[in-house]
């Protein structure tokens, strides 16, 4: 048997505020009403003991000067209550409401010669009026719960309303959209109250500003950083040519290769992060473009098509995220290392210890690799910038069976109607994209 599930809409704020506010309500009004019940009760009751005991004072001196009894009063009446009876009997004075003939009275009885006198008054108007107020009470009780809970309910939605915006803003910066800003109005004015949405709202502003400035700063940095090296890289690489053949000057243009890529990849990733990169789009076959890859890297890699697809992408974009997919996979991985092509998906999968347990979580940083691991930490940052530019979709995950495998799904191309597939593969205008 299923367990029983809540609808997610009762976690939300506004649901426990008006639950909140309803019994609030209800506990306020039922004892409000209450009291006001029983207190009109006593008072209403107590008149009519009042005037019942004044009509019984009345019919004593009448009998006791032996004067005829109205009509509701008697000596020992047969349908006189018995707890009454026998108070009259033991020399008191009393009142009591009973039902009589289905309609309420109110009964006084008192001694006379051993015997019970007593008077009888209709309670009907009385007992009526006791009813209509409960009545009243349960409506107006009805009415201002339901009133206070609109209102209640109105004023909540409007903080959750803002509290809501101030979580789609963050989930915005979170995605990488750091011109989103919640500006809320209450912030603008340092002279006015600010209640606690308006306080958190402003500390996200002002934390996003923050954080952009420093991420534009380190761009800035970094693409300052690339361009500055290149022209000395340029003059090593150069002189570095002019040096005698030996395992010297093998070391050195080794190194001067190694400097020049991470050069090239700094300067990638800071046009990456200013996010004004084009594609030019152009429809290709997956299976053979993936196998081109694999042969310019140079390494043993297998590649399989289990089933190819024609995609619609920028072909250098794209080979430069397959090419560091397999590079990565030859330098932290274990051989061997394959590429399946499964329609529009591509995977990358090594045999070695897998990814790290930070990229999992939170993908790839920059210049952070495992103790003892090759490389600069920047081929998958790069990778995941690209696929980003290109519209793909790239996830790092664990292989069956152990090992790293990197997931690349491409948006498929579709056909027009209107057009015949053997058209689809000319090259489309550059066009720009915005991430």
């Amino acid at each position: 048997m299923r367990a029983f599930r809540r609808p997610a809409w009762t976690a939300t704020l506004t649901w426990k505020a008006a639950v909140f506010i309803a019994v609030m309500c209800c506990a306020l009004a039922a004892l409000l009403g209450t009291l006001v019940h029983v207190s009109v009760t006593r008072q209403t009751v107590a008149d009519a003991r009042e005037k019942a005991l004044g009509r019984l004072g009345e019919v004593t001196d009448l009998y006791e000067a032996g004067e005829p009894l109205p009509r509701f009063a008697g000596v020992d009446p047969p349908d006189l209550p018995a707890p009454l009876r026998v108070l009259a009997l033991r020399g008191e004075r009393g009142t009591m409401v009973a039902d009589r003939g289905g309609r309420p009275a109110m009964w006084a009885a008192g001694p006379a010669d051993g015997r019970a006198l007593a008077v009888r008054l209709d309670h009907t108007q009385s007992a009526g009026t006791i009813d209509a107020l409960g009545r009243s009470l349960l409506g107006s009780s009805a009415l201002a719960i339901g009133a206070t809970l609109l209102v209640g309910v109105f004023a909540v939605t409007r903080v959750t309303r803002r509290l809501h915006l101030t979580a789609q803003v963050a989930r915005r910066i979170s995605a990488g959209d750091l011109d989103a800003r919640v500006d809320d109005p209450r912030t603008k004015d340092p002279s006015r109250p600010q209640d606690e949405v308006a306080t958190v709202s402003g500390a996200l502003d002002t934390m996003a500003s923050s954080l952009q400035r420093k991420l534009q700063s380190e761009q800035r940095f970094t693409a300052d950083v690339a361009h500055e090296l290149r022209t000395p890289l340029t003059g090593l690489t150069a002189a570095a040519e002019l040096l005698p053949e030996g395992r010297p000057s093998e070391l050195v243009r080794d190194r001067v290769r190694a400097m020049r890529g991470l050069t090239e990849d700094l300067l990638e990733i800071s046009r990456l992060d200013a996010r004004n990169e084009t594609v030019d789009l152009a429809v290709h076959e997956l299976g053979p473009l993936a196998e081109r890859v694999v042969r310019a890297s140079g390494t043993e890699t297998e590649v399989r098509v289990v089933r190819d697809a024609g995609v619609e992408t920028d072909r250098r974009r794209l080979e430069r995220v397959l090419g560091n997919l397999v590079s990565n996979a030859h330098k932290h991985g274990a051989p061997p290392v394959v590429v399946t092509v499964d329609g529009p998906v591509v995977s990358v999968r090594d045999h070695g210890p897998g990814y790290p347990a930070y990229l999992l979580e939170s993908g790839p940083q920059r210049f952070r690799t495992e103790s003892g691991g090759k490389g600069h930490g920047l081929g998958l940052t790069i990778a995941v910038g690209q696929a980003e530019v290109i519209g793909a979709e790239l996830v790092f995950g664990g292989a069956p069976g152990g090992g790293a495998e990197a997931r690349l799904r491409l948006p498929a191309y579709v056909h027009p109607p209107d057009s015949p597939p053997e058209q689809d593969t000319r090259e489309r205008p550059r066009t720009p994209k915005d991430t």
